[in-house]
């Protein structure tokens, strides 16, 4: 029974044990099950999948056509509608799609959904004018096939791994960049200590979230009502982010920062005193302020590496919420280099403290010593981030061998991919997840060693056109077909871009205004900002930037219409496919957009539209934003 106080939610007592969820326990190996169709399978993956089926009495649909096949691998790994290239064998195609560099930017679009990130924060905030290279950092890391395991220890603990230098710190972005909120510190220490606790509880949500699939959230106030996680457990991961300081941090070593910093510091004092000379209006304002912005240009020029990247990051040092000295109102103390253990917080309130619970992993989850694994390295960040791989390995690889299943076929193996408690769905094939699982681990936690095995399936291969399969398993619980897929926003801009032939590849690098209408780059290069989203993604679909988003929403408003039918972006991109479609037959430009043929129809529409009016360059941008704006475009097959 929920309680209401204070403006916090509590429960009663618990009254027993929860049961551990089913995604706790260790992965199982099953033989392979029976089939009777033992021509289908072409993976592991098959005859799991093909078993249950028939168990439904279902049977495969056969598998999609090669241009259908063509276009789902290319969007499902890239983003991009797929290059013409001469015919290969299937292996052959999955593996050079992997290698391309486009992968990584697809990829990275995902996991940055998970991970908060954003380009812009509100102004009261540092800068983070460098978040990009946080971005960039993912997008290496995946074309590079890092492997996963070293991918979150690389998030969470960089600095900590001796192999590590300077411009590594990029990766700290899982933390440095996570959502901030405002502190009025005129206000007293027991107001400001709940906003600090605040987000001290969205840094432990989305450690748990994002790595294990689990609300751990929800331990602040109680114990878990449904997972075996404590209150006590949720305060000695906590603990964790009450010592560290997100900060920018240099990408070059002490002996090329310690300069920079001295004259950073100061420049800022001048342009202090500048702002206060502007607030006295001296009668020689202009010529003491020249002298002074004189000053912070020879200090700029003449300090080597002063425009030196900077890592969105964070330090060891332990946060206390105090009283201002001789003041009224609110001090946040970092006692730099140290780690702190917090005390329980009862009912999830910091002005009514229980006992102290030292820093470790999750109780549920014992270490090689049959105790949780104690954190006791800095913050316990390193510690943390080897229990998730270690400790707790078999759900850690469940949830992204899950995540990755769930981006391939439009539903997962468990369909609620942040919730692996009791709260979330079960799995439709479990002895499938852990088969996958287990082999991802045994296969060095090779992401693209997972996406082959999924690739390469009869399973994936199958067609969306299966009028059986969707009136008998209209969920596909069964995947007895493909799901006929739509695009998310990106991956829909940037395949109208590159139909009209003007997309910039270009990688990397600062991100720049999504509805700039010079801005023709990827959408992954298209600026996120927590305050003030650009119109142009919040109708999209595209989720806040400062929350762990598992999966896009899909909505059909009139607004994504009016924007299909009226935005200055998709006028711009017909009036180009347009004036290229003057001098080119109505083939050519089904080849260049869905990479078939016209049928007979569709080529006579064509004609009888543009008929009289063959040199008319708005006819045709008509007809061209006609063809982008339709269904064919939105949707992979």
């Amino acid at each position: 029974m929920l309680l209401a106080s204070a403006g916090f939610v509590f429960a009663k007592k618990d009254e027993g044990p929860k049961p551990v969820p089913w995604s706790f326990a260790p992965l199982k190996r099953v033989a392979l099950p029976k089939v009777k169709d033992a021509a289908w399978p072409k993976t592991r993956i098959d005859y799991f999948i093909l078993a249950k089926m028939e168990a439904a009495g279902l049977k495969p649909v056969p598998q999609a056509e090669a241009r259908v096949l063509s276009r789902r691998l290319a969007f499902d790994l890239t983003g991009l509608p797929p290059a013409e290239s001469p015919p290969m064998a299937w292996n052959r195609m999955v593996d050079e799609t992997l290698r391309s560099p486009h992968y990584g930017e697809r990829w990275a679009r995902h996991w940055l959904d998970l991970a908060r990130y954003t380009d812009i924060t509100p102004d009261w905030l540092d800068s983070t004018k460098f978040s990009y290279l946080y971005r960039d950092w993912v997008v290496q890391a995946l074309n590079e096939d890092m492997p996963y395991d070293r991918f979150v220890v690389r998030q969470l603990a960089t600095d900590f791994l001796p192999e590590c230098g300077p411009k590594d710190r990029v990766a700290l972005g899982f933390i440095g960049l996570s959502p901030t909120y405002f502190k009025e510190l005129q206000l007293p220490p027991e107001i400001i200590k709940t906003t600090v606790a605040d987000e001290w509880e969205e840094h432990v949500d989305a450690i748990g979230r994002t790595f294990l699939g689990l609300t751990l959230a929800c331990a602040r106030c109680h114990d878990h009502k449904s997972d075996p996680i404590t209150a006590q457990d949720y305060y000695a991961l906590a603990g964790v982010f009450a010592s560290v300081k997100l900060s920018e941090l240099p990408t070059m070593s002490d002996e090329f920062w310690k300069p920079v910093e001295k004259a950073r510091a100061a420049v800022a004092s001048l342009e202090k005193q500048i702002k206060e000379l502007a607030k006295k209006k001296p009668k020689d304002l202009k010529e003491q302020t020249a002298a002074m912005q004189a000053k912070i240009e020879a200090l700029k020029s003449r300090t080597p590496h002063y425009n030196m990247l900077m890592a969105n990051g964070v330090e060891e040092a332990a946060l206390f919420v105090v009283n201002k000295e001789k003041e009224h109102g609110t001090k946040l103390d970092f006692k730099m280099g140290m780690a702190r253990d917090l005390e329980l917080m009862k009912r999830g309130n910091p002005n009514d403290l229980g006992e102290t619970v030292p820093r470790r992993f999750l109780s549920v989850f014992p270490s090689k010593t049959g105790l949780p694994r104690k954190f006791n390295t800095g913050s316990g960040r390193l510690e943390l981030a080897q229990a998730i791989v270690e400790d707790a390995a078999p759900l850690t690889a469940r949830v992204i061998v899950n995540r990755v299943w769930k981006h391939h076929f439009g539903r997962g193996l468990v369909d609620t991919p942040s919730e692996f408690g009791n709260l979330g769905e079960a799995p439709t094939h479990p002895e499938l997840l852990d088969d996958l699982a287990g082999r991802f681990m045994e296969h060095g936690w090779s992401l693209k060693w997972l996406h082959r095995e999924i690739l390469n399936s009869a399973t994936w291969q199958q067609s969306s056109v299966a009028a059986e399969s969707e009136k008998r398993d209209p969920e596909n619980k069964l995947y007895g077909r493909m799901l006929r897929r739509r695009l998310d926003w990106e991956a829909w801009r940037d395949a109208i871009l590159s139909a009209t032939g003007q997309i910039d590849l270009k990688m990397g690098g600062q991100a720049s205004a999504i509805s700039d209408a010079k801005n023709l780059r990827r959408s992954l290069y298209g600026a996120s900002d927590r305050q003030d989203m650009d119109p142009m993604l919040r109708i999209h679909d595209v989720p806040d930037p400062g929350a762990h988003n598992p999966w896009r929403t899909e909505t059909i408003t009139p607004l994504q219409g009016l924007f299909a039918l009226n935005s200055p972006f998709m006028q711009q991109q017909a009036d180009v496919l347009g004036r290229w479609a003057m001098s080119h037959r109505i083939e050519e430009m089904y080849a260049r957009l869905f990479g078939r043929q016209p049928s007979a129809h569709e080529a006579g529409m064509a004609k009888a539209f543009v008929l009289g009016r063959e040199q008319d360059a708005s006819a045709w941008s008509q007809y061209a934003q006609a063809l982008l704006a339709g269904n064919e475009m939105l949707f992979v097959d």
